[in-house]
């Protein structure tokens, strides 16, 4: 499998184009879209030329090209992309979400290819990009997802927005999981596997795993509930006595029964 690409970027690369109540538009402009790469910023030198493997407890190993992929049925699925924040400081909260529309191929279309062992119980993703972070030496990035949330919205995406991808956003191929935090989704993909046990890569084991009893930690797959009003925006000064209308966006990976919001008035006197 050639390196075809060179680092734009080496080690980690974000960029937040756009504040939260900027996000006017049910589909966020790809120029209004979160970027953050772990170990560098790469740039492929021929997109449909691209391998990559899917390997592991299969029946039917192979090797294909984006060329390839883009022979099979093509899929587009919307969904919200959310940052979960930094793996360093995971206690500090963060509001970086945007709503793309992806085009790919369904992985679950591959996987009936390759035919899966039916014990295997994680898909591992692999992406190209490989260095530091954190003041270790991680390897390629890796990451994994639960077997059994592979479906029908699960994608090898090579479209963003109707374009194909950028290079930050992974040129030119990418795993998509809506529902899961952005980091599931790896850029510039290289492999698959099927497997009984979770990916060992720092990524899963000492990164983005929350605390939920003593030594006991749950990783940071799906998108818990969130909200976040639009307008009024942060500092924005309202008559007294006018009747102002908020309005915001909520999202999960789940469906949402409702929103309830909650008002504090502060009083500037005057003289």
């Amino acid at each position: 499998m050639s390196d075809a690409f060179t680092y734009k970027i080496r080690g980690f690369y974000g960029r937040i184009p756009c504040e939260p109540h900027m996000l006017t538009e049910r589909m966020t402009p790809t120029k209004d879209c979160i970027v953050l790469c772990h170990l560098g910023l790469l740039e492929a030198s021929d997109g449909d030329s691209w391998e990559i493997e899917v390997a592991g407890m299969v029946d039917r190993p192979m090797r294909l090209t984006v060329r390839d992929l883009k022979q099979m049925p093509k899929v587009t699925v919307s969904s919200v992309h959310q940052c979960a924040g930094s793996p360093l400081e995971p206690n500090r909260p963060t509001l970086r979400v945007c709503n793309v529309s992806w085009g790919g191929v369904r992985l679950d279309d591959l996987f009936r290819l390759v035919e899966p062992d039916p014990g295997a119980a994680f898909v591992w993703s692999t992406g190209a990009d490989g260095g530091e972070f954190g003041g270790l030496d991680c390897g390629r990035y890796m990451k994994d997802l639960p077997r059994s949330r592979v479906g029908a919205d699960v994608l090898l995406a090579y479209e963003m927005n109707g374009e194909p991808l950028l290079p930050e956003h992974g040129h030119p191929l990418r795993l998509v999981v809506p529902g899961f935090y952005g980091t599931n989704s790896v850029k510039w993909l290289r492999r698959i596997e099927l497997r009984k046990e979770r990916a060992p890569g720092p990524f899963t084991t000492r990164w983005y795993n929350d605390l939920v009893a003593d030594g006991v930690t749950r990783p940071v797959w799906n998108i818990a509930p969130q909200s976040m009003i639009v307008w009024p925006a942060p500092g924005t000064s309202l008559e007294q006595g006018t009747s102002v209308r908020a309005w915001g966006w909520a999202w999960a990976d789940d469906s949402l029964a409702g929103v309830e919001i909650s008002i504090t008035v502060a009083f500037v006197a005057g003289f």
